[in-house]
Formats: structure tokens, sequence, C-alpha cells
């Protein structure tokens, strides 16, 4: 038991405790803080602990200071809610050494909890996050009157009274609300602009994309700490630009190749993000870029709500556009089609014929050229000579117009022309396989001008030459591409047609009402697949680093799924996806790279097509697994720890791609 004056001198060390809470009546700890108390309050801690059977579940240790008591309290969602709900308290009286358990789980009005980063040290995970979320409180005067808020129907009724919401550890409350029109906001953009030592996303998307080429210009408006610039440059092109606060100093200048790198999305003031836009537009002079923060389904990111958008934890402005709503916001601005480049996004293009030719090129297949399969002697002379001619072949399935190829003069002057020159090709190769890569090109084709019937397929005037060429080579005449590419179209909304090919294709996993292939594979599925499956992407593009596209069949539906580690790990676990509602063009994303027992995948092997490089190796691990019983079960070894469960059951270990006995 504990004497007055024991406890005298407990109540002396609480008050001056650097750690935890402190209250008038108590000193309240996290579990996770008690190793750093004093030694003489863990001393007087663990002889309360000692006559308790457990206390896993405990989360705040309270040191009574009023009275000799210690009391473990279990709040379950203490890191997750933002003011979490009691549970339950098991009271200990050191002085009787009598226990007591008290519930609250059923309670319509338990306690909560506030300033949740008083209890913690400041090395804990989310001590920045709780302290966040009590500066914002404080700061709209929320926890002015402490006494009236410490049970949640207190709070619920304070959040309702001020119009404010809590969504995780953030607040949000609309523009006119009590709390917010008490507050001066001052915005301070230049603290969006993050530092970074790689190329944005944007750019480096434009440059994957073969945008830039040789003498290319570009310039970065709004430009922040200018590290596009620097890479830009590394790249070997001319690049410049200007930002209102980094460089103010600097001239605007007009260039190919101009971004705007999220600007827009932190411009409060509407009429001067329209203007920025505008402005940007004007130096264009071949392709502008264009990115701002897109909400998918989540809204969680912002603290206070301002004009039509939020202000962040740094006094940044924040509008979160819908992925659609961004484009439309794009096109009635600059009355200009934007293309989709990826989530959050767009492309615009000053000539529509390059605009035109880059939503051709993303849909061409990636295609080899044809092996020499014996030793032609004449071919053989002039292979140096040919090898320009076959990689033309590959890359647009037809021989090259008047002046497409560098090498047009030698191969005409040697062999007269194209055709006499590509029999030569024939003899050495299999003609089959040029046949293939010629239908493959009309395929293509044929997806691109199905998906432009959208949007208002292009005039043929407005298509670059080389797409010109390609439909005179592969269908005649454009009339008769088009006539074939709407009858596909026709289809595209007859899902019992999609089921049949999905169900019927030697590529991809067949799951129930659905199909779920690698996104290498997509280019190997029939036309009217890859048109279904453009629905999505051509609104909103796919997914960045998705890997696995999942074809519905049974409703109007593609989701993309994020795998990071699909050819390293034997079995992936899925860290994002995003599904895409072709009824009503909606998007849903979803980040679980947190789940602590994700879903993962078997049979890879059955996602990609067999020139995949580890197609040997999946199919290797999936036939042992197979024979092994491991995949009996499927709803059993969905998730990671079902997998592991079975692995152990079973005395097996995988290693890399190798599957063995322990």
């Amino acid at each position: 038991m504990v004497t007055l004056e024991k406890f005298s001198t407990i109540v002396s060390y609480c008050k001056n405790s650097k750690i935890g809470k402190h209250l008038p009546d108590a000193l309240y700890v996290h579990t996770d803080a008690l190793s750093d108390l004093d030694p003489m309050l863990k001393e007087y801690e663990s002889r309360a602990r000692n006559l308790v059977n457990s206390l896993d579940c405990a989360t705040i240790v309270k040191f009574g200071t009023d009275r000799p008591k210690i009391s473990y309290l279990y709040y379950p969602d203490f890191d997750r809610d933002p003011h979490p709900q009691l549970h339950q308290s098991i009271v200990v009286d050191l002085a009787t050494e009598q226990v007591s358990v008290r519930q609250y789980h059923n309670s319509h009005n338990p306690p909560i909890l506030h300033r949740k980063e008083t209890f913690v040290n400041e090395n804990y995970p989310l001590y920045q996050t709780f302290a966040e979320l009590t500066k914002k409180e404080v700061a709209l005067g929320l926890l002015d009157n402490s006494r009236h808020i410490g049970t949640l129907q207190e709070w619920t009724r304070l959040l309702l009274q001020e119009g404010v919401s809590l969504v995780d550890h953030h607040v949000a409350c609309p523009i006119d609300s009590p709390v917010a029109q008490k507050q001066t906001i001052l915005i301070e953009r230049h603290k969006a602009a993050l530092k970074r030592s790689e190329l944005s996303r944007p750019v480096r998307i434009a440059l994957e994309a073969d945008l830039f080429r040789e003498g290319t210009t570009f310039f970065d408006y709004g430009c922040g700490c200018g590290e596009d610039i620097k890479q830009i440059k590394n790249h070997g092109y001319a690049a410049s630009g200007w930002d209102p606060f980094y460089r103010p100093n600097t001239n605007l200048e007009s260039a190919d190749i101009v971004n705007l790198g999220y600007i827009i999305n932190v411009i409060e003031d509407i009429a001067e993000r329209r203007q920025a836009l505008i402005k940007a537009w004007s130096l264009t002079q071949r392709v502008l870029i264009i990115s701002a923060q897109v909400l998918v389904d989540d809204r969680r990111r912002g603290l206070v709500a301002y004009g039509d958008g939020v202000v962040t934890n740094r006094n940044t402005f924040q509008k979160y556009y819908e992925q659609e709503e961004l484009k439309l916001y794009i096109e009635q601005v600059l009355e200009v089609e934007s293309i989709p480049a990826g989530l959050g996004i767009y492309l615009v293009f000053r000539h529509e014929t390059e605009a035109e030719f880059f939503r051709a090129s993303r849909l061409y297949s990636r295609l080899s050229t044809p092996r020499i399969q014996g030793k032609v002697r004449n071919f053989e002379d002039y292979r140096d000579l040919l090898t320009p001619l076959m990689d033309f072949y590959t890359k647009r399935g037809r021989l090259p117009a008047k002046g497409e190829l560098a090498s047009e003069a030698a191969i005409k002057e040697e062999f007269r022309s194209y055709q006499r020159a590509f029999k030569l090709i024939l003899q050495a190769t299999d003609r089959h396989e040029w046949d293939a890569i010629a239908e493959k090109r009309r395929q293509d084709l044929l997806v691109y001008l199905a998906l432009g019937k959208f949007s208002g397929r292009p005039t043929i005037r407005k298509l670059s030459p080389e797409i010109k060429a390609d439909v005179k080579a592969l269908f005649g005449s454009y009339k008769q591409a088009c006539t074939i590419a709407d009858i596909l179209l026709i289809h595209v909304g007859d899902l019992k047609k999609i089921a049949n090919l999905c169900q019927t294709s030697n590529i991809g996993k067949q799951l129930d009402g659905a199909i779920a292939v690698h996104i290498s594979a997509l280019e190997k599925l029939p036309p009217l697949l890859r048109l279904y499956e453009g629905c999505a992407s051509r609104n909103f593009y796919r997914l960045e680093n998705a890997n696995i596209v999942k074809i519905y069949y049974n409703k109007p539906k593609i989701t993309y799924l994020v795998y990071p580690e699909f050819d390293t790990q034997a079995h992936p676990t899925l860290q994002a996806t995003m599904e895409v509602d072709l009824h009503n063009l909606s998007v849903t994303y979803h980040d679980i790279s947190d789940e602590t027992n994700p879903l993962i995948l078997h049979q890879k092997d059955a996602l990609v097509a067999p020139d995949y490089p580890s197609y040997k190796k999946f199919v290797r691990l999936t036939k042992k697994e197979q024979n092994s019983g491991l995949l009996k079960n499927r709803d059993a070894i969905r998730r990671l720890h079902g997998w592991l469960r079975c692995l152990r059951e079973n005395e097996l270990v995988i290693e890399g791609h190798k599957l063995s006995s322990k």
C-alpha cells in the first residue's frame, strides 16, 4: 500500500514531469512514453500493473494526483481518430489495492481526447500530425472552453454549431462558417513549391513521350525552385523559367514546350488563375503541359475551405479538381481540346496535326522486327542499307512514302524502288511476320479512329502526313477506315460481345465477371477490348505505375491496379487501385499501401503474354504451386496473411520465384 508521505512524493514527480499531459488532478501518459518517465514514477506504475491480470489493450495511463490511484485507459482508435473515444478504464487504488473496471464502448456519450500530442513524446510517429491538428483547433477557438468539450456529444454539438467537420486529422469548414469568418487567412503561395532532385512527373511524361526533339525549347511558367529547368538542360535542351517568388526578374519567353506545373491549383483568385493559364498558352509554340492536384475519392488533404478550394497546414491554397473537371476547365478557358497524359496532367497542342499524331502514337503496339532466318547472299550484302527500311516497316506497318526515310536516295539508287528492296527483305525473313505487323498497325489505327469519334473525329486534313500515309496504305482510303472503325464502335457497348472476347482470350487471367491482364499485354488483345479499355484511358489515362488492368464484362467498368513489385516478388501486394465507371465516367481511387493484410497476386504467368521477359519463370512457379496443392483454396490465400499461413502449414518457403521445402 502507498503511504501518505510516499504519495506526496509521487504527486511532486507527476507535477514536475516533462512527459505527459497535465491536468489539475492527474498526469496522463501514453503507454509508449512510460519508459521515459522518472524511475520513481515507473516503479509506482509497476506496483499498479502487478495488480492487474492483463493491460495489453491500455493506451493511456492516468496518474491521479488527488488520490493514490492509477487508471489504465483504452482508446483503440488513438492513432486513427483525431478525438478517440474511451472504450474501457481499469482503475487501481494503490491505497487499498482494489481494482475496478468500467466499460464505455456501448456508451452514447463516452469521454474523448484532445491535444493528443501532449500524451506522447516528440519522437512518436504521429506527433507532428497531432500537433498540427491542435494548432488549427486552437486557432479556430475550438478548444477555448475545455471544460465543455470532454465528451462525444459536447464536442459534436460544438462542431455543428461552428460549422466544422473533421476528416482524419484535418479540419474543414466552409468560408462562411462562424469560425472561418473569425480568421484572417494569409495565403503563402511560394510554400507550395516543392524542392526536388529529379524531373517533375508532368515534364518526365512529356520527355518519355518524345515530345522533346532536337532543337526543342522549354519554358517553365511558375518554375518554383527551378529543378525542371536544370534537368531539361542536362538533357541537352534550351530551358528557362519564371516564378513570381523565386525568379521574378526572369523574362517571359515563348518556347516550343511550356510547362504550367501544379500552378492553377495553388492560385486562390479565380480570375488570376484563369489569366495564368491564358498567359502560359500565349507563350506556347507547340505544346502546353498543364498539371494540377486531382481529387478522386479523397478530400482529406486540406484544412480550411477557402473560395473554391482549401487552405493547407502550410497556409498554401489548393484547388482539388476532379479529373474530368480539370479537362473541361482547360478547354473552356483555352477553347482547345486537351489530351490526358496522366492523373491531373493534360497536354494542349498548338497544331491539331501534332495532337492527332500524339493520340495515335500512344495506341501503337510495340513490335519487334522479324528475325533474319537464313543467309541470303544478296541480303547480307545490303543488310546495313536495308535495316532502316525494316525498322520503318516495323514501326508503321507499311513502306515509306516519299521523303519519310533519310536513306531513301541510297536505297532507290540501288533498288530503284522500296518495293524491290522489300522483296529482298522477304527472301531473308518470314513474310507472315510482316503481314502480322501490318495487321497489328491496322488494328492500332482502328482503335485510334474509333476513340476519335467521342470528341469529334478529325477530318483527313487535320491528320499528320504520317497518319495519312498509314491510312492510305493500310485501308485504301480515310472513308473506308472510318467506316470500319464505326462498326467496331457500335459493339463497344455490347457487354455480351465483350464477355465472349474476354472469356475466349488466350491472354489474361479469368476472374469472376472480368479478365485481368498485365499492361504490356493490352496491345495483344482484340481491337474491341482495346477500344473498351480506351474508353476509360482516353478521359483519365491510366493510373501512374498501374501494371494490371481489370476489364469487367458483367458491368461497364475498368480498374487499374498497382503492384510495384510485380517483377521482383513472386506474390506482389496490391498498393493502389483506380476504378473507372464507364457508365457515368466517375473515378474512384484507393490508396491501400498501408494495409497490414493486403491482397496479393497468384499465377502471374496468366496475366502476361508468352513473350514477356519473365514469363517462363512465372510459369515454373505456378506449376510447382499447383502441384503442391497451394492454390486449391483461392479464398484462403487471396491476402498476404492467409498465403503465409498456407506456406507454413505446408512447410514450404519461396525465395525469389523458387518454391522449396523448409
